[in-house]
Protein backbone atom coordinates (compact mmCIF):
# COMPACT_ATOMS: atom_id res chain seq x y z
CA UNK A 1 0.00 0.00 0.00
CA UNK A 2 2.11 2.56 -1.44
CA UNK A 3 -0.08 5.00 -2.49
CA UNK A 4 -2.87 5.98 0.10
CA UNK A 5 -5.54 8.17 -1.28
CA UNK A 6 -7.89 9.84 2.09
CA UNK A 7 -11.23 10.57 1.11
CA UNK A 8 -13.16 12.62 3.11
CA UNK A 9 -17.35 12.38 1.97
CA UNK A 10 -19.67 14.90 1.17
CA UNK A 11 -21.70 16.53 3.93
CA UNK A 12 -25.35 17.83 2.98
CA UNK A 13 -26.37 21.33 3.60
CA UNK A 14 -27.42 21.87 7.11
CA UNK A 15 -26.69 24.25 9.86
CA UNK A 16 -23.24 23.99 10.51
CA UNK A 17 -21.90 23.49 7.05
CA UNK A 18 -22.29 26.93 6.36
CA UNK A 19 -22.83 26.46 2.76
CA UNK A 20 -24.32 29.89 2.16
CA UNK A 21 -22.87 31.67 4.05
CA UNK A 22 -19.09 30.35 1.94
CA UNK A 23 -20.47 32.14 -0.77
CA UNK A 24 -19.84 35.64 1.20
CA UNK A 25 -16.12 34.55 1.88
CA UNK A 26 -15.55 32.54 -1.60
CA UNK A 27 -14.53 29.51 0.67
CA UNK A 28 -15.82 25.97 -0.48
CA UNK A 29 -15.70 24.80 2.95
CA UNK A 30 -15.92 25.75 6.54
CA UNK A 31 -13.60 22.93 7.95
CA UNK A 32 -10.73 20.67 7.11
CA UNK A 33 -11.25 16.78 8.05
CA UNK A 34 -8.73 17.56 11.11
CA UNK A 35 -8.94 13.94 11.53
CA UNK A 36 -7.91 12.34 8.43
CA UNK A 37 -5.27 14.59 8.42
CA UNK A 38 -4.17 13.51 11.92
CA UNK A 39 -3.96 9.93 10.80
CA UNK A 40 -1.86 10.62 7.54
CA UNK A 41 0.50 11.73 10.07
CA UNK A 42 0.68 8.16 11.51
CA UNK A 43 1.06 6.41 8.52
CA UNK A 44 4.49 5.17 7.28
CA UNK A 45 6.67 8.30 5.93
CA UNK A 46 7.89 6.36 2.56
CA UNK A 47 4.12 6.36 1.59
CA UNK A 48 2.79 8.69 -0.67
CA UNK A 49 -0.44 10.23 0.18
CA UNK A 50 -3.55 12.37 -1.44
CA UNK A 51 -6.39 13.55 0.84
CA UNK A 52 -9.98 14.07 -1.74
CA UNK A 53 -12.42 16.60 0.30
CA UNK A 54 -15.50 15.90 -1.26
CA UNK A 55 -16.85 19.44 0.38
CA UNK A 56 -13.60 20.86 -1.67
CA UNK A 57 -13.44 18.72 -4.86
CA UNK A 58 -15.19 15.92 -6.47
CA UNK A 59 -13.75 12.51 -6.00
CA UNK A 60 -12.22 11.60 -9.81
CA UNK A 61 -11.96 8.02 -11.37
CA UNK A 62 -7.89 9.24 -11.94
CA UNK A 63 -7.61 9.91 -8.04
CA UNK A 64 -9.02 5.49 -7.59
CA UNK A 65 -6.97 4.70 -10.38
CA UNK A 66 -4.34 6.08 -9.20
CA UNK A 67 -4.57 4.34 -5.35
CA UNK A 68 -3.62 1.39 -3.55
CA UNK A 69 -6.17 2.03 -0.86
CA UNK A 70 -8.06 4.28 0.19
CA UNK A 71 -8.92 5.50 3.59
CA UNK A 72 -12.18 6.76 4.69
CA UNK A 73 -13.12 8.41 7.85
CA UNK A 74 -16.76 9.82 8.69
CA UNK A 75 -19.37 11.11 10.73
CA UNK A 76 -23.20 10.42 10.36
CA UNK A 77 -24.22 13.30 8.55
CA UNK A 78 -21.97 11.98 6.33
CA UNK A 79 -23.40 8.40 5.58
CA UNK A 80 -24.57 8.41 1.79
CA UNK A 81 -21.36 10.04 0.39
CA UNK A 82 -19.72 7.74 2.40
CA UNK A 83 -21.87 4.57 1.01
CA UNK A 84 -21.26 6.05 -2.72
CA UNK A 85 -17.88 6.20 -1.99
CA UNK A 86 -17.43 2.60 -0.60
CA UNK A 87 -19.57 1.50 -3.45
CA UNK A 88 -17.12 3.28 -6.26
CA UNK A 89 -14.21 1.90 -4.89
CA UNK A 90 -15.66 -1.62 -4.96
CA UNK A 91 -16.28 -0.91 -8.64
CA UNK A 92 -12.48 0.12 -9.06
CA UNK A 93 -11.46 -2.38 -7.39
CA UNK A 94 -9.63 -0.47 -4.80
CA UNK A 95 -9.32 -1.78 -1.27
CA UNK A 96 -11.01 0.21 1.66
CA UNK A 97 -9.89 1.12 5.45
CA UNK A 98 -12.43 2.84 7.40
CA UNK A 99 -12.73 4.43 10.64
CA UNK A 100 -13.90 7.66 12.23
CA UNK A 101 -17.68 8.17 14.38
CA UNK A 102 -19.64 6.65 11.68
CA UNK A 103 -17.87 3.25 11.56
CA UNK A 104 -17.07 3.12 15.19
CA UNK A 105 -20.45 3.79 16.03
CA UNK A 106 -22.36 1.12 13.40
CA UNK A 107 -19.63 -0.99 12.35
CA UNK A 108 -22.11 -3.53 11.34
CA UNK A 109 -24.06 -1.65 8.64
CA UNK A 110 -21.65 -1.35 6.16
CA UNK A 111 -20.72 -3.89 3.41
CA UNK A 112 -17.75 -4.03 1.05
CA UNK A 113 -15.21 -2.57 3.85
CA UNK A 114 -11.86 -4.39 3.75
CA UNK A 115 -10.92 -3.42 7.04
CA UNK A 116 -12.33 -1.30 10.19
CA UNK A 117 -9.72 0.87 12.08
CA UNK A 118 -12.05 1.92 14.80
CA UNK A 119 -12.08 4.22 18.15
CA UNK A 120 -9.04 6.25 18.50
CA UNK A 121 -6.16 5.40 16.01
CA UNK A 122 -3.45 5.99 18.67
CA UNK A 123 -4.60 2.45 19.91
CA UNK A 124 -6.12 0.78 16.69
CA UNK A 125 -3.98 2.17 13.43
CA UNK A 126 -0.56 0.59 15.18
CA UNK A 127 -1.08 -2.78 14.88
CA UNK A 128 -3.34 -2.81 12.09
CA UNK A 129 -0.04 -1.52 10.25
CA UNK A 130 2.01 -3.56 11.70
CA UNK A 131 -0.55 -6.76 10.33
CA UNK A 132 -0.80 -5.37 7.23
CA UNK A 133 3.29 -5.47 6.14
CA UNK A 134 3.53 -8.85 7.84
CA UNK A 135 0.43 -9.51 5.15
CA UNK A 136 -1.79 -10.75 8.14
CA UNK A 137 -4.62 -7.56 8.48
CA UNK A 138 -7.67 -8.55 9.72
CA UNK A 139 -11.12 -7.31 9.18
CA UNK A 140 -11.60 -5.62 12.42
CA UNK A 141 -9.30 -3.57 15.62
CA UNK A 142 -11.15 -1.79 18.08
CA UNK A 143 -10.43 -1.22 21.41
CA UNK A 144 -11.76 0.08 24.94
CA UNK A 145 -8.03 2.11 25.41
CA UNK A 146 -8.19 5.78 25.47
CA UNK A 147 -5.04 7.00 24.35
CA UNK A 148 -2.33 9.70 25.74
CA UNK A 149 -2.66 12.54 23.63
CA UNK A 150 0.42 13.35 24.54
CA UNK A 151 1.77 10.83 21.64
CA UNK A 152 -0.48 12.12 19.27
CA UNK A 153 1.16 13.86 15.71
CA UNK A 154 0.10 17.15 14.38
CA UNK A 155 -2.17 16.89 11.34
CA UNK A 156 -0.20 16.90 8.28
CA UNK A 157 -1.40 20.29 7.12
CA UNK A 158 0.45 19.89 3.51
CA UNK A 159 -1.99 17.48 2.06
CA UNK A 160 -4.82 20.25 1.85
CA UNK A 161 -4.92 23.63 0.55
CA UNK A 162 -6.09 25.84 3.18
CA UNK A 163 -7.28 28.42 0.79
CA UNK A 164 -10.48 26.15 0.75
CA UNK A 165 -11.47 26.70 3.98
CA UNK A 166 -12.96 29.67 6.35
CA UNK A 167 -11.52 28.34 9.26
CA UNK A 168 -8.86 25.84 10.62
CA UNK A 169 -9.90 23.07 13.89
CA UNK A 170 -7.70 21.88 16.20
CA UNK A 171 -7.79 19.16 18.78
CA UNK A 172 -6.43 19.88 22.89
CA UNK A 173 -8.47 17.05 24.48
CA UNK A 174 -10.61 14.08 23.98
CA UNK A 175 -13.38 13.49 26.97
CA UNK A 176 -16.05 14.96 28.60
CA UNK A 177 -16.80 14.80 32.51
CA UNK A 178 -20.53 14.63 31.62
CA UNK A 179 -22.61 11.91 31.09
CA UNK A 180 -25.68 13.70 29.27
CA UNK A 181 -27.39 10.59 28.53
CA UNK A 182 -28.44 11.60 24.67
CA UNK A 183 -24.71 12.49 23.85
CA UNK A 184 -22.45 9.78 22.38
CA UNK A 185 -19.01 11.88 22.90
CA UNK A 186 -18.73 10.06 26.53
CA UNK A 187 -19.57 6.32 24.28
CA UNK A 188 -16.56 7.51 21.40
CA UNK A 189 -14.16 9.29 24.33
CA UNK A 190 -14.96 8.33 27.70
CA UNK A 191 -15.75 10.62 30.52
CA UNK A 192 -12.06 11.48 31.65
CA UNK A 193 -10.51 14.33 30.29
CA UNK A 194 -7.01 13.69 28.31
CA UNK A 195 -4.93 16.61 26.94
CA UNK A 196 -2.45 17.24 25.16
CA UNK A 197 0.71 19.39 26.42
CA UNK A 198 0.78 23.70 25.63
CA UNK A 199 3.86 22.83 23.80
CA UNK A 200 2.07 20.00 21.09
CA UNK A 201 -0.71 23.14 20.90
CA UNK A 202 2.04 25.80 20.31
CA UNK A 203 3.64 23.70 17.82
CA UNK A 204 0.28 23.02 16.29
CA UNK A 205 -0.38 26.52 15.53
CA UNK A 206 2.93 27.57 14.37
CA UNK A 207 2.92 25.06 11.72
CA UNK A 208 -0.57 26.40 10.78
CA UNK A 209 0.55 30.02 10.77
CA UNK A 210 3.78 28.36 8.72
CA UNK A 211 1.93 27.26 6.19
CA UNK A 212 0.15 30.87 5.91
CA UNK A 213 -2.93 30.75 7.91
CA UNK A 214 -4.21 33.99 9.64
CA UNK A 215 -7.60 33.23 10.42
CA UNK A 216 -9.85 31.75 13.06
CA UNK A 217 -9.17 28.32 14.40
CA UNK A 218 -11.35 26.33 16.20
CA UNK A 219 -10.85 23.85 19.20
CA UNK A 220 -12.92 20.62 17.99
CA UNK A 221 -12.81 20.07 21.79
CA UNK A 222 -16.66 18.89 22.86
CA UNK A 223 -15.80 20.46 26.33
CA UNK A 224 -12.94 22.54 26.49
CA UNK A 225 -13.13 23.41 29.60
CA UNK A 226 -13.42 19.88 31.26
CA UNK A 227 -10.34 20.44 33.06
CA UNK A 228 -9.99 23.89 34.45
CA UNK A 229 -7.67 23.89 36.74
CA UNK A 230 -4.92 22.50 33.75
CA UNK A 231 -6.04 24.96 31.55
CA UNK A 232 -5.97 27.72 33.50
CA UNK A 233 -2.25 26.86 34.19
CA UNK A 234 -0.88 25.53 31.76
CA UNK A 235 -2.77 26.22 27.81
CA UNK A 236 -4.00 29.42 28.32
CA UNK A 237 -1.09 31.47 29.58
CA UNK A 238 0.95 29.85 26.48
CA UNK A 239 -1.85 30.76 24.45
CA UNK A 240 -1.67 34.31 26.06
CA UNK A 241 1.94 34.28 24.90
CA UNK A 242 1.83 33.01 21.68
CA UNK A 243 -1.09 35.26 20.70
CA UNK A 244 1.22 38.35 21.42
CA UNK A 245 2.81 37.70 17.65
CA UNK A 246 0.29 36.05 15.88
CA UNK A 247 -2.56 39.24 16.87
CA UNK A 248 -4.51 37.41 13.13
CA UNK A 249 -5.41 34.61 14.47
CA UNK A 250 -8.81 34.18 16.30
CA UNK A 251 -10.03 30.92 18.94
CA UNK A 252 -13.22 29.59 19.38
CA UNK A 253 -14.91 26.29 20.88
CA UNK A 254 -17.28 24.48 22.93
CA UNK A 255 -17.62 24.61 26.30
CA UNK A 256 -20.00 23.68 29.09
CA UNK A 257 -22.33 26.58 31.07
CA UNK A 258 -20.70 26.58 34.32
CA UNK A 259 -18.08 28.64 31.98
CA UNK A 260 -20.08 31.33 33.26
CA UNK A 261 -19.03 30.33 37.17
CA UNK A 262 -15.48 31.22 36.76
CA UNK A 263 -14.33 35.51 35.63
CA UNK A 264 -10.78 34.16 35.75
CA UNK A 265 -11.25 31.33 33.36
CA UNK A 266 -13.49 33.71 30.85
CA UNK A 267 -10.78 36.28 31.59
CA UNK A 268 -8.17 34.55 30.18
CA UNK A 269 -10.20 32.69 27.16
CA UNK A 270 -10.62 36.45 26.15
CA UNK A 271 -7.26 37.54 26.18
CA UNK A 272 -6.32 34.51 24.38
CA UNK A 273 -8.08 35.91 21.63
CA UNK A 274 -10.97 33.30 22.14
CA UNK A 275 -14.43 35.03 20.71
CA UNK A 276 -16.81 32.24 20.69
CA UNK A 277 -18.27 29.38 22.26
CA UNK A 278 -20.92 26.62 22.01
CA UNK A 279 -22.75 26.16 24.63
CA UNK A 280 -25.39 22.92 24.88
CA UNK A 281 -28.22 24.97 26.48
CA UNK A 282 -30.69 21.82 25.15
CA UNK A 283 -33.77 23.34 27.27
CA UNK A 284 -35.11 25.72 30.16
CA UNK A 285 -37.52 23.46 30.96
CA UNK A 286 -35.92 21.99 34.27
CA UNK A 287 -37.76 17.99 34.30
CA UNK A 288 -36.39 17.50 30.83
CA UNK A 289 -32.76 18.73 32.07
CA UNK A 290 -33.11 16.46 34.61
CA UNK A 291 -34.47 13.57 32.38
CA UNK A 292 -31.53 13.61 30.27
CA UNK A 293 -29.04 14.13 33.07
CA UNK A 294 -27.62 17.77 32.16
CA UNK A 295 -27.01 18.54 35.85
CA UNK A 296 -24.83 21.10 34.74
CA UNK A 297 -27.71 22.87 33.46
CA UNK A 298 -29.88 22.34 36.42
CA UNK A 299 -30.53 25.02 39.16
CA UNK A 300 -29.19 28.27 37.18
CA UNK A 301 -30.97 30.94 35.88
CA UNK A 302 -29.36 30.04 32.16
CA UNK A 303 -30.34 33.51 30.82
CA UNK A 304 -28.39 35.20 33.25
CA UNK A 305 -25.03 32.58 32.61
CA UNK A 306 -25.70 33.36 29.04
CA UNK A 307 -25.04 36.69 29.31
CA UNK A 308 -22.67 36.87 31.78
CA UNK A 309 -20.28 35.25 29.38
CA UNK A 310 -21.11 37.62 27.08
CA UNK A 311 -20.47 40.73 28.91
CA UNK A 312 -16.95 38.85 29.71
CA UNK A 313 -16.51 38.56 25.70
CA UNK A 314 -17.13 35.25 24.16
CA UNK A 315 -20.45 35.55 22.23
CA UNK A 316 -22.05 32.25 23.15
CA UNK A 317 -23.47 30.14 20.04
CA UNK A 318 -26.44 27.10 21.58
CA UNK A 319 -27.92 23.96 20.63
CA UNK A 320 -31.60 23.60 21.94
CA UNK A 321 -33.32 19.96 21.97
CA UNK A 322 -37.44 19.76 21.96
CA UNK A 323 -39.01 16.30 22.19
CA UNK A 324 -38.23 15.50 25.63
CA UNK A 325 -40.63 13.10 27.74
CA UNK A 326 -41.17 15.88 30.26
CA UNK A 327 -41.62 18.48 27.18
CA UNK A 328 -45.51 19.75 26.35
CA UNK A 329 -46.63 21.80 24.53
CA UNK A 330 -45.92 25.26 25.75
CA UNK A 331 -42.55 23.98 25.61
CA UNK A 332 -41.53 25.53 22.10
CA UNK A 333 -43.28 29.16 23.13
CA UNK A 334 -40.58 28.80 26.09
CA UNK A 335 -37.89 28.23 23.47
CA UNK A 336 -38.58 30.84 21.69
CA UNK A 337 -38.82 33.33 24.64
CA UNK A 338 -35.43 32.13 26.00
CA UNK A 339 -33.56 32.40 22.84
CA UNK A 340 -34.80 36.09 22.38
CA UNK A 341 -34.32 36.76 25.14
CA UNK A 342 -30.63 35.27 25.86
CA UNK A 343 -29.18 37.13 22.51
CA UNK A 344 -28.52 33.76 21.58
CA UNK A 345 -28.37 34.44 17.81
CA UNK A 346 -26.57 31.12 16.44
CA UNK A 347 -29.65 28.72 17.97
CA UNK A 348 -29.43 25.38 17.00
CA UNK A 349 -32.44 23.79 17.75
CA UNK A 350 -33.23 20.10 17.13
CA UNK A 351 -35.56 17.23 17.77
CA UNK A 352 -34.57 15.11 20.63
CA UNK A 353 -32.23 11.91 18.62
CA UNK A 354 -30.97 8.54 20.35
CA UNK A 355 -27.10 8.37 18.63
CA UNK A 356 -26.02 4.48 19.05
CA UNK A 357 -23.99 3.61 22.42
CA UNK A 358 -26.22 6.14 24.16
CA UNK A 359 -28.20 5.69 27.43
CA UNK A 360 -30.86 7.43 25.48
CA UNK A 361 -30.45 4.55 23.10
CA UNK A 362 -30.30 1.74 25.88
CA UNK A 363 -33.31 3.34 27.26
CA UNK A 364 -35.38 3.97 24.34
CA UNK A 365 -34.79 0.38 23.25
CA UNK A 366 -35.33 -1.15 26.39
CA UNK A 367 -38.65 0.11 26.71
CA UNK A 368 -39.39 -0.54 22.66
CA UNK A 369 -39.64 3.22 21.45
CA UNK A 370 -36.62 3.36 19.10
CA UNK A 371 -38.42 3.99 15.39
CA UNK A 372 -37.06 2.00 12.01
CA UNK A 373 -35.46 5.60 10.86
CA UNK A 374 -32.15 5.63 10.29
CA UNK A 375 -30.15 8.27 12.20
CA UNK A 376 -29.04 11.19 9.45
CA UNK A 377 -26.72 12.72 11.76
CA UNK A 378 -28.25 16.53 10.86
CA UNK A 379 -29.11 17.97 14.39
CA UNK A 380 -31.52 20.43 12.75
CA UNK A 381 -33.36 18.51 9.93
CA UNK A 382 -36.75 17.66 12.42
CA UNK A 383 -36.28 13.92 12.35
CA UNK A 384 -35.93 11.69 15.25
CA UNK A 385 -35.42 7.60 15.35
CA UNK A 386 -37.50 7.93 19.24
CA UNK A 387 -41.25 7.02 19.48
CA UNK A 388 -41.58 10.30 21.17
CA UNK A 389 -44.45 10.98 24.30
CA UNK A 390 -45.64 13.85 22.17
CA UNK A 391 -48.10 12.99 19.30
CA UNK A 392 -44.96 13.44 16.21
CA UNK A 393 -46.83 15.99 14.31
CA UNK A 394 -47.54 18.09 17.12
CA UNK A 395 -43.71 17.78 17.99
CA UNK A 396 -42.63 18.67 13.97
CA UNK A 397 -45.42 21.83 14.15
CA UNK A 398 -44.25 22.89 16.89
CA UNK A 399 -40.39 22.24 15.74
CA UNK A 400 -40.83 24.10 12.53
CA UNK A 401 -42.61 26.74 13.79
CA UNK A 402 -40.24 27.28 16.33
CA UNK A 403 -37.21 27.68 13.15
CA UNK A 404 -39.76 29.54 11.18
CA UNK A 405 -40.22 32.45 14.35
CA UNK A 406 -36.27 32.14 15.38
CA UNK A 407 -34.89 32.74 11.89
CA UNK A 408 -36.89 35.11 10.05
CA UNK A 409 -35.88 38.11 9.59
CA UNK A 410 -37.24 40.35 12.25
CA UNK A 411 -36.55 37.69 14.98
CA UNK A 412 -33.29 37.12 14.05
CA UNK A 413 -32.13 40.77 14.01
CA UNK A 414 -33.87 41.41 16.93
CA UNK A 415 -31.92 38.68 18.36
CA UNK A 416 -28.52 39.94 16.84
CA UNK A 417 -29.47 44.15 18.62
CA UNK A 418 -30.15 41.93 21.74
CA UNK A 419 -26.89 40.12 21.79
CA UNK A 420 -25.10 43.69 20.83
CA UNK A 421 -26.82 45.18 23.47
CA UNK A 422 -25.06 42.71 26.25
CA UNK A 423 -21.78 41.96 24.67
CA UNK A 424 -17.86 43.42 25.72
CA UNK A 425 -16.10 43.11 22.57
CA UNK A 426 -12.73 41.85 24.20
CA UNK A 427 -10.07 41.96 22.11
CA UNK A 428 -12.14 41.53 18.72
CA UNK A 429 -10.70 44.04 15.61
CA UNK A 430 -12.55 46.93 15.96
CA UNK A 431 -12.85 47.79 12.21
CA UNK A 432 -13.18 45.89 9.12
CA UNK A 433 -9.75 44.21 7.97
CA UNK A 434 -8.87 44.20 3.97
CA UNK A 435 -10.25 40.61 4.70
CA UNK A 436 -13.63 41.82 5.54
CA UNK A 437 -14.22 44.13 2.62
CA UNK A 438 -15.45 41.97 0.07
CA UNK A 439 -17.75 40.08 2.05
CA UNK A 440 -19.35 43.02 3.47
CA UNK A 441 -19.87 44.54 0.23
CA UNK A 442 -21.73 41.44 -1.17
CA UNK A 443 -23.53 41.68 1.99
CA UNK A 444 -24.87 45.06 0.96
CA UNK A 445 -25.88 43.70 -2.63
CA UNK A 446 -27.26 40.11 -1.18
CA UNK A 447 -28.98 41.39 1.85
CA UNK A 448 -29.42 45.22 2.21
CA UNK A 449 -30.59 45.36 -1.34
CA UNK A 450 -32.21 41.99 -3.01
CA UNK A 451 -33.15 40.58 0.42
CA UNK A 452 -36.22 39.91 2.28
CA UNK A 453 -34.62 41.05 5.13
CA UNK A 454 -33.02 44.49 3.68
CA UNK A 455 -34.93 46.51 5.96
CA UNK A 456 -33.78 45.04 8.93
CA UNK A 457 -30.32 45.09 7.68
CA UNK A 458 -29.88 49.02 7.34
CA UNK A 459 -31.91 49.70 10.47
CA UNK A 460 -29.52 47.22 12.36
CA UNK A 461 -25.77 48.53 10.38
CA UNK A 462 -26.86 51.77 11.42
CA UNK A 463 -27.51 51.10 14.62
CA UNK A 464 -24.72 49.24 15.57
CA UNK A 465 -22.44 51.95 13.47
CA UNK A 466 -23.68 54.37 15.44
CA UNK A 467 -23.75 52.77 19.25
CA UNK A 468 -21.75 49.62 18.99
CA UNK A 469 -19.28 50.82 16.14
CA UNK A 470 -16.79 48.41 17.67
CA UNK A 471 -18.68 45.73 17.43
CA UNK A 472 -19.46 46.63 13.65
CA UNK A 473 -17.52 43.67 11.91
CA UNK A 474 -19.45 40.92 14.22
CA UNK A 475 -22.94 42.28 13.40
CA UNK A 476 -22.03 42.35 9.65
CA UNK A 477 -20.71 38.76 10.22
CA UNK A 478 -24.50 37.17 11.55
CA UNK A 479 -26.30 39.13 9.19
CA UNK A 480 -24.14 36.58 6.54
CA UNK A 481 -24.77 33.93 9.09
CA UNK A 482 -28.28 34.91 9.33
CA UNK A 483 -28.71 34.62 5.29
CA UNK A 484 -27.77 30.85 6.02
CA UNK A 485 -29.30 29.98 8.96
CA UNK A 486 -32.71 31.23 7.22
CA UNK A 487 -32.42 29.27 4.27
CA UNK A 488 -31.73 26.11 5.76
CA UNK A 489 -34.75 26.51 8.32
CA UNK A 490 -36.69 27.53 5.00
CA UNK A 491 -36.08 24.52 3.23
CA UNK A 492 -36.95 22.16 6.73
CA UNK A 493 -40.37 24.52 7.22
CA UNK A 494 -41.25 24.70 3.19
Amino acid sequence: MKKVLLVYPQAPVTFWSFTYALKFVRKKAALPPLGLLTVAAMLPEEWSKRLVDMNVSGLRDEDLAWADCVWISAMTIQRKSALEVIERCNKAGVTIIAGGPLFTCEPGQFHGIDHLVLNEAEVTLPPFLKDLAEGEAKPVYATSEFPDLALTPAPDWSLCDLKNYATMCVQYSRGCPYNCDFCNVTALLGRRVRRKTASQMIGELDALCDAGWKGGVFFVDDNFIGNRGQLKAELLPALIEWGRDHPHVRFNTEASINLADDPELMAMMVEARFDEVFIGIETPNEESLAECGKRQNQNRDLIESVHSIQRAGLEVQGGFIVGFDHDEPSVFRRQIDFIQKSGIVTAMVGLLQAPPGTRLFERMKSEGRLSSLQLTGDNADGSTNILTRMNIDMLKGGYLNLLHHIYSPRHYYARVKTFLMNYEPGQLPAKLRAADIKPFLRSVVRLGVIGRERFEYWKLLLWTFFHRRRSFPQAIRLMIYGFHFRKVADHHVH
